[in-house]
């Protein structure tokens, strides 16, 4: 293409965003709306719209967006960087340069051989296991995004063994298939298991408020076939979304398990990783018991990887792209959380309760559910969309006539499945996005249809299922 004519195209995207901002800016302010919600809804919808139109990259629409927040006095700065300072932007920073020690040290080549050993005749059937492999593992981790920072490496490994780079286009589209498997994953495992993210427990004590007892056992009952559902059918569908190039590999297995024998026994360094990996994931799955932090115990692991120079300070400095996710993640986690605590959030709330009113309960709880996803667009985080709307969109439901178990399930369910929907719909989702196998388009795309996909299954065999087993 011309270079002139891109110009020119990524001009006009940059003024349809801004045009965006400002049309939202000087329209007339809803009643039951602040200034400073309305201002802001304006400045994060249009981040969000240039990110998608890819008129600007997700670290400048982010930067854009927190300046002109506090400079033109819309949020008070110690509320719009207290971003930088949220333990769960810390994890993920920390699960990025842990992750790089998996890679350097050799044991995520060691385990991606020895996954495609078992699986590895094909592409799909790698997939695959990346699914199993999360929802097997999901109960024991009370964060997505730890779970992400364990599961990343291993298929950064599998990409890379495979040949995949992100820079090769010829390859890239393997690694970019396994990297949005990991996110899928993530997202629907999240729904299998009740103690799978921090959300779960506080989104079923806010259904408690309506009569819904919900606990670990009859949480699996109710995900069971839905969610298997998911399991069973989305590696194949983004097989198909985005082929990857590379289908069949029946040599796959033997090499590998010759590569296994090349490589000998665990080294030092090997050891060190896997027994840092060990306490972490021990300290993150006791976090609730012990009451310790999530990104404390990352720290912990980061430090203890240091001092015994499986890391160096060099390795540390090279992560450059670490330190751009840093600044576009706690930006974003800080303008969504104003947002919900101007008072923008629970007007859209009540404005949804007087215009469902006259709804049949059926109509009630799907518009419902589908309003409650999309509106994933304006979110960096699952708990914060639920502590946000959860709530709100259960008391319409209810109020329309919808059963409350069905409701409060169909919410719990999509507030795990639709973190996919954008790259920064979850935190766990950062450390693949940064990966750089997939591009911005085509994670708003897979994103899309993934969240579409999942809310289906959940509408066509999840609703006939609950109103079966959730009374």
């Amino acid at each position: 293409m011309n270079p002139a004519t891109t110009s020119l195209r990524s001009l006009l995207k940059q003024a349809l965003s801004f045009a965006l901002a400002f049309a939202i800016w000087f329209s007339p302010i809803p009643a039951g709306l602040t200034r400073e919600a309305w201002h802001l809804f304006a400045i994060f919808a249009a981040a969000i719209f240039a990110v998608i139109l890819n008129s600007f990259p997700l670290l400048t629409a982010s930067l854009l967006a927190v300046s002109a927040a506090v400079l033109t006095r819309t949020v008070d700065p110690g509320k719009a960087f207290a971003g930088f300072a949220n333990a769960s932007v810390l994890l993920v920073v920390v699960a990025f340069l842990v992750a790089n020690a998996v890679v350097k040290s050799g044991l995520g080549r060691r385990i991606s051989l020895l996954v495609v050993s078992v699986f590895g005749r094909s592409t799909l059937g790698l997939g695959y296991s990346i699914f199993l492999t999360d929802a097997m593992i999901a109960p024991a981790f009370p964060s997505n995004t730890a779970r992400g920072g364990v599961l990343y490496p291993i298929i950064l490994s599998l990409a890379q063994s495979s040949g995949s780079k992100p820079d090769d286009e010829k390859n890239r589209r393997l690694g970019g298939y396994l990297m949005f498997c990991g996110m899928a994953s993530l997202s629907v495992s999240s729904a299998l298991w009740l103690t799978a993210t921090s959300g779960n427990p506080i989104a079923v004590s806010l259904a408690d408020r309506y009569g819904v007892k919900i606990n670990f056992g009859s949480w699996i009952v109710a995900a069971s076939i839905p969610v298997l559902t998911m399991i069973a059918f989305l590696p194949l569908i983004l097989y198909k979304l985005f082929p990857p190039g590379v289908t069949k590999t029946p040599d796959a297995p033997k090499a590998a398990r010759d590569a296994l024998r090349t490589m000998g026994p665990l080294t030092r360094d090997e050891w060190v990783v896997a027994v840092s990996f060990a306490f972490m994931v021990a300290g993150w799955v006791m976090a609730g018991t012990l009451n310790l932090s999530l990104a404390a115990v990352a720290f912990a692991g980061l430090g203890a990887l240091l001092a015994t120079n499986v890391l160096s300070l060099e390795d540390i400095n090279l992560q450059g792209g670490t330190l751009v996710t840093f600044i576009w993640l706690a930006v974003l986690f800080a303008l969504s959380g104003q947002l919900n605590e101007l008072g923008f959030m629970g007007y859209v709330g009540g404005r949804l309760t007087s215009l469902l009113g006259g709804f049949t309960w059926p109509l009630a709880y799907v518009i419902l559910l589908v309003l409650y996803v999309l509106m994933h667009y304006m979110f960096v985080s699952q708990t914060a969309q639920i502590l946000a709307l959860f709530d709100v969109f259960l008391g319409v439901g209810v109020k329309t006539g919808v059963p409350a178990p069905l409701m409060a399930f169909a919410l719990l369910f999509a507030s795990s499945y639709f973190s996919t929907i954008t790259p920064q719909g979850g935190s766990q989702n950062v450390i693949f996005v940064g990966s750089s196998y997939l591009t911005q388009g085509e994670l708003y795309r897979l994103g899309l249809l993934t969240t579409v996909f999942c809310m289906l299954v959940f509408l066509v065999v999840g609703t006939p299922w609950l109103l079966f087993v959730a009374r």
